[in-house]
């Protein structure tokens, strides 16, 4: 696992200056465009260049169980993770239609699931689920009210898919990649995360999820203060703590990040899950900050606390608590609008119009 700590180099202050002064000699008011400027900026100094680019994206769907599910802190059964991974691979699901109105490939990551065929429990890999790899790490984490989610073995190779996913986007010429999730019980593990890392109470991290109520909320938190008693007595290292309280799909994303990061691409981080597991990324490679987009506020309540933990705004607030990726597929138009109007904008010299 010693790529995880490759370095990371810093957005290019040079294009960074040269975008800047790109946009302030558009045929518009200084600012007018407001955050679709600075998008434009960031992007020149992610991409080392100017014109920067958002027109081709790769999407990646990372699916996996949780132990912790036989706690019943979910609204919706366990065997929904395997059906969905059908439904994405049948093109029924949110990601799907988003992804191929962005004419974007989508990759789903099955990194172990309980009913592995996704439909009838039994066991059996389907083989006619298009787009779909099966890892099958195990089936799903354990339950970390227990013992530890996953064994070290496990975490370096969620991580390692991560990684390999964010190298062949990259590799095939993207410029901007999105990382989803799927997985029954994993806002209880995400939330345990955000809790370990931040310090705080679950009271004030625990939401509804998948829709549970006032007395399904309660419990889930006590559960995950239940986990946190268990795990985060010694003070452990961030890896550790991922590897105690995380989930295979979470620490795929975390790998994700991180390998984005190092390979400078950008990318569009999702709803809650996503930015906990960035925000596990930032504390491994605090360097990989610089790179992300935070798409859209979750519906989610804590999900506010842990983007002001990564120092970072969300580009829209919809009200979207799905989760897949949509919400960065959704953002993705508008990275792709910030480079049109900072690449195809007159100046006021090629417009003959007087700037006063």
């Amino acid at each position: 696992m010693s790529w995880i700590s490759h370095p990371i180099q810093a957005a290019s202050e040079h294009y960074r200056t040269q975008a800047q002064a790109q946009q302030n000699s558009l045929t518009k008011p200084l600012g007018s465009l407001g955050r679709l400027e600075q998008i434009a900026i960031d992007l020149a100094a992610i991409q080392n260049t100017d014109p920067p680019a958002a027109d081709t994206i790769g999407i990646h769907i990372f699916a996996a169980d949780h132990g912790v599910a036989a706690e019943n802190v979910s609204a919706f059964p366990q065997v929904v993770t395997a059906e969905m991974i059908r439904n994405f691979a049948a093109g029924g699901a949110a990601i799907s239609v988003l992804a191929q109105q962005l004419r974007a490939p989508l990759a789903v990551h099955n990194l172990g699931t309980v009913n592995v065929c996704g439909i009838n429990g039994q066991g059996v890999e389907d083989e006619t689920l298009k787009n779909v790899t099966h890892y099958q790490l195990g089936k799903g984490t354990a339950n970390f009210c227990q013992q530890a989610a996953m064994t070290a073995e496990q975490l370096a190779r969620a991580l390692e898919i991560g990684k390999l996913a964010a190298e062949a986007s990259i590799s095939a010429g993207c410029n901007i990649i999105i990382g989803g999730e799927m997985g029954i019980a994993n806002t209880t593990s995400a939330t345990a995360l955000g809790c370990a890392l931040l310090q705080l109470e679950p009271s004030i991290l625990t939401g509804p999820g998948t829709g549970l109520n006032e007395q399904g909320i309660a419990h889930k938190c006590n559960v995950i203060a239940a986990a946190l008693s268990k795990h985060m007595v010694d003070k452990p290292p961030i890896l550790t703590i991922l590897q105690r309280l995380g989930g295979f799909e979470i620490a795929a994303l975390v790998g994700f990040y991180i390998r984005a990061a190092q390979l400078r691409c950008a990318v569009l981080v999702d709803g809650f899950i996503c930015s906990i597991a960035a925000l596990v990324a930032t504390n491994i490679a605090p360097q990989c900050q610089g790179y992300l987009f935070l798409s859209h506020q979750s519906a989610e309540p804590g999900h506010h606390i842990i983007c002001q933990a990564l120092k970072l705004e969300p580009l829209l607030n919809l009200g979207m608590r799905l989760g897949e990726g949509s919400g960065a597929a959704v953002a993705a138009n508008l990275l792709q609008t910030a480079c049109a109007l900072h690449n195809g904008m007159a100046t006021f010299d090629q417009a003959a119009v007087s700037k006063e």
